[in-house]
This record gives C-alpha cells, sequence and structure tokens, in this order.
C-alpha cells in the first residue's frame, strides 16, 4: 500500500515538473520569439560592411488597401531595453526616409559619379546608436507607401493619425519582442500636427484596452508646426532678430498689421511684400546656409506656378551644397514671405505654401542622393519594397496625396497629454527660417506652466560647449534650441542632437 502510494507520488512529480517545463518553454519561446525572418535586410547596395545591428524593413497593410512601408533599426546598444522610437518626416507629404538618408539615419551618404550608386559609411551619431527606431513613410502614398485605390491618397490629420496608430498595432504584433520596451514618438516640421495627433491617438487606445498595450511614454517634436495662428509674427519676429531686415521694416510692418499680425489691410499687405523681397533667395530652412538651385527644375516648378508667382523666379545657378545633402519637410502652413496674401474669405492674412511643393521639389534643397538611391530597383529589392512600377518614383515630397490639416490647434493636445504625465520635448534649431524658434518659444510658454528649469546654457559632448538653450516646465515640458542648427536639426547638428536625444530618453537632465 505505502509502495502503491509512493509510485503514484512519483508519477505526480514527473507530471508536475513535465509541467512546469513545458509552461517554462512556452514562457521562453514567447519572450524570445523573434522579428519576422523575411523582413530582414542583409545588405544594402552601396555599403560594404557588416551593419552594427539588425536592420528590419517592409510592408504593414491596413484595411482598404493601404500598404505602409517601414524601416527598422534594433538599437547598437541595448536594444532589450532601450526605447522604441517612430520617427515621422512632416509636409505633409514628406518621406521619412529624409530622416534616414540626411538625419540620424545609420549611415552617411556619399555622392558618387553620375549614373553610380552612392557610397555609404556608418555615421557615428546616427540615433540608433541608443534607441531602437522605425522609420515610417506615412501617410499613404508617402515615400514607398502606396495603395493600388489611388482614392486612399485623400487623407488628413485625423485619418493619417489614426491609420498610423492601427500601423503600430500592428507592428508590435510582428515585433512582439518590443512590446515592453519604452515607446516615444518622434518627428519634425509637419510632424509637428503627426505626433501629437498621434500621440493622443495611442493614449486613446490604452484606455480603451487595445492590444497590444503600447508602453508609451512621452514624444519629441523639432521644429514642429502648432496652427496657434502666430507663424507670420513669429516669422517677422525671428528675421527682424537675426538682422534679415531693417529696424524701419519691422517698425512698419507692426504698425500695419497689428501687434498680432492679423490684419488684412492693404498697408500690411505691401509692408509684408517689402519684407519677402528683402528675403528673396535665403534659404528659408537655414539662412546661414546656400540656397541650392536646381536649374531644370526650377524652371518647370516656374512653369506651373500662377502668373504672379512666376516673377519670384531664381537665378538658374547650382551653389555649392553640404557634403551631407539636404533633404527638408516643408510646413503646411509657411514656405516663403513672397507667398504671403490676404485671405479675403476669413479675412486673415496667411502663408501659403505655394513655391517648392510642385513636381515634388522642395524650394532650395538638393535631393539627388536619396532620390537616385531611393529609385534604384538594387536597392528596393534589398529594402523589400515595391518596384517603382507598382508603387512609383519615390520623391523627398510628394505631390500625389491630398491632404487636408483639419486638426486645428495643437496645444490644446499638447497640454492634454503633458498634464497626464507625457514627456515632451519641443526642439528647435534657431537659424530656421521655416518654423522659426520665436513661435515655438511662445506657444511653448503659452501652455502656461510653471517653470522649473530657467532659461540656461546647456553643454554639448567632452568639449564644454554651448550647444543651446532651454527652459524646463512642470508636466515634464521642455523646450530646447539648437545654436545654429536650420530647420532639420540633426542634419546640421549631429553629434548635439544625438547628445540630447540620448539624455532625453534616459531620462536625465540635458
Amino acid at each position: 500500500m505505502v509502495e502503491s502510494r509512493s509510485g503514484a507520488t512519483a508519477v505526480v512529480r514527473v507530471l508536475v515538473t513535465m509541467t512546469v517545463v513545458v509552461i517554462m518553454m512556452m514562457i521562453l519561446m514567447s519572450s524570445t520569439k523573434a522579428a519576422p525572418a523575411e523582413s530582414l535586410v542583409s545588405y544594402l547596395p552601396g555599403f560594404n560592411g557588416s551593419f552594427p545591428s539588425k536592420h528590419y524593413a517592409g510592408y504593414v497593410s491596413l484595411e482598404e488597401e493601404k500598404h505602409l512601408f517601414y524601416y527598422f533599426i534594433s538599437s547598437e546598444r541595448n536594444p532589450a531595453e532601450d526605447p522604441v522610437v517612430l520617427w515621422l518626416n512632416g509636409g505633409p507629404g514628406c518621406s521619412s526616409f529624409d530622416g534616414f538618408v540626411y538625419e540620424h539615419g545609420p549611415f552617411n551618404f556619399e555622392q558618387g559619379p553620375k549614373g553610380s550608386l552612392p557610397k555609404m559609411h556608418l555615421n557615428p551619431y546616427s540615433w540608433s546608436k541608443v534607441s531602437n527606431i522605425i522609420y515610417l513613410d506615412s501617410p499613404c502614398g508617402v515615400g514607398l507607401s502606396y495603395s493600388p485605390n489611388t482614392s486612399n491618397y485623400l487623407t488628413n490629420d485625423h485619418k493619417t493619425a489614426l491609420d498610423t496608430h492601427n500601423f503600430l498595432l500592428k507592428w508590435f504584433e510582428l515585433y512582439p519582442e518590443f512590446q515592453h520596451n519604452p515607446f516615444f514618438i518622434s518627428g519634425e516640421s509637419y510632424a509637428g500636427v503627426y505626433v501629437p495627433t498621434l500621440a493622443a491617438e495611442v493614449v486613446k487606445g490604452i484606455k480603451s484596452g487595445d492590444k497590444p498595450v503600447i508602453n508609451f511614454k512621452g514624444y519629441l517634436v523639432g521644429n514642429g508646426v502648432v496652427n496657434d495662428g502666430n507663424g507670420l509674427g513669429a516669422a517677422v519676429n525671428f528675421v527682424h532678430g537675426m538682422a534679415l531686415i531693417s529696424n524701419h521694416m519691422f517698425e512698419e510692418a507692426a504698425s500695419a498689421c497689428n501687434p498680432d499680425f492679423s490684419s488684412n489691410s492693404s498697408k500690411c499687405y505691401h509692408a509684408i511684400d517689402k519684407i519677402g523681397t528683402a528675403l528673396d533667395g535665403l534659404n528659408v530652412y537655414d539662412v546661414l546656409e546656400p540656397c541650392y538651385h536646381d536649374p531644370e527644375g526650377q524652371q518647370q516648378r516656374q512653369t506651373q506656378l500662377p502668373p504672379s508667382f512666376q516673377k519670384l523666379g531664381r537665378t538658374e545657378k547650382a551653389l555649392p551644397v553640404r557634403k551631407r545633402m539636404f533633404g527638408r519637410a516643408w510646413p503646411h502652413w509657411a514656405q516663403h514671405f513672397d507667398n504671403f496674401r490676404p485671405n479675403k474669405s476669413d479675412n486673415k492674412m496667411l502663408l501659403w505654401p505655394q513655391l517648392g511643393r510642385l513636381s515634388g521639389g522642395v524650394e532650395c534643397i538638393n535631393d539627388e542622393v536619396a532620390t537616385a538611391w531611393l529609385n534604384d530597383e538594387s536597392v528596393r529589392k534589398a529594402l523589400h519594397a515595391a518596384p517603382k512600377s507598382t508603387a512609383g518614383e519615390w520623391e523627398l515630397c510628394s505631390d500625389r496625396i491630398d491632404y487636408e490639416g483639419d486638426a486645428g490647434s495643437m496645444i490644446p493636445i499638447h497640454r492634454n497629454l503633458t498634464s497626464q504625465g507625457y514627456r515632451a520635448l519641443i526642439y528647435s534649431g534657431d537659424h530656421d527660417m521655416c518654423v522659426p524658434y520665436t513661435g515655438t518659444e511662445a506657444w511653448t510658454s503659452s501652455m502656461g506652466y510653471n517653470i522649473t528649469d530657467e532659461w540656461r546654457p546647456w553643454i554639448s559632448g567632452d568639449d564644454h560647449q554651448v550647444a543651446g538653450y532651454l527652459q524646463g516646465y512642470e508636466h515634464n515640458l521642455t523646450f530646447l534650441t539648437i545654436k545654429g542648427a536650420g530647420h532639420t536639426v540633426p542634419e546640421y547638428k549631429p553629434q548635439e542632437s544625438l547628445g540630447f536625444y540620448t539624455r532625453f530618453l534616459d531620462g536625465k537632465r540635458i
């Protein structure tokens, strides 16, 4: 009887042990489930060497045949623990390969002989040094993202936020090993709208129990629009402070246009037109940099402009550009002072994005490197991207989408997000005339939060040099400038950008 009981006990112990082993194996398998092998990028034309971390690329397909393209780089530091960061370029209509190629991607691109692919070298200041990062072409119709149903190219702020949130839910299902990592949203220019509207959608999904749960912690916006109606006033104050217009011109405009620049009087129009003439020929994205003039593209754009704008032709001369070629997004509401005109229908004066929006071109910008690389079929094959016959030509900024900015001011959304404890870094290159720091400083101050870190310089790197200035507010809101940077901050100041990016993600004092 005793032997029978002991035998039964032994059997139970064996069964329990086997059950525990099976459960542990299941947990281990689920926790180590890898990213989709078919999305692994094993080589890239133009680069000879080993990737410092794993790269993945491909499409996430949404309902209604929307195919959104992403490029994902696992962190070079600690991919299992480091944050996952989504990067979005602006426009609306600009590809996030702008950020990949020209700003903080894993490679620096060197232009080769005409007809050849650019050469690629590892970027020592890539944001993948300290984070897992997703570059997403959004909305559908931008960059390598496409749909066979072109009606999907008709979109707006709300649809874009919904689609990108659905993309994230599906992406984290594909990459479950990253579901518990801290998650941040980042972007620049018109991503000043993309980022907060998406963040609000993510928070809404968390509260409603969407699965998988996104471990959202905060967001970063660089030189971002907020649609607060202060664009013209901020721009006039900026160009005056930069000594680009005389004090007399500034006072004339301030007197004619009201303190908030809301007037649509003829005096105001002429005062602003005079300022536009003075600024003609400047690089709107960085007033210190030359303006690249593409003779063929410029001529094509000029013939498409309304007659009232064709008089604004530029000198057809290619000025020298930086070794790391330019690429830009432009904001929805501002391009050049040349485009200023009264809008009789709503009694406001606006800046209109006419120049540079035609034929995928961007005023003053040379995007030859990215265009040549991303339209090469061998590159597309390596990226797991659809060929040109399916997804169309890659353009830095596409004009095939029909976009409506319908979300209004971003300030209430920022206030709602930060008041819930989500961290926000609002940074600004201080030589950008497109979305000048003056407007960004004004709206962050207008949030009404108490100052917790008084205006001060911040230091970058081991050389202990002043890299810019910042002001910290309660609710984890920080406004930061980068000294000498233009619209796309990491392009101009890569080392300093990696510095503030790392400290923000790590929760350390900048």
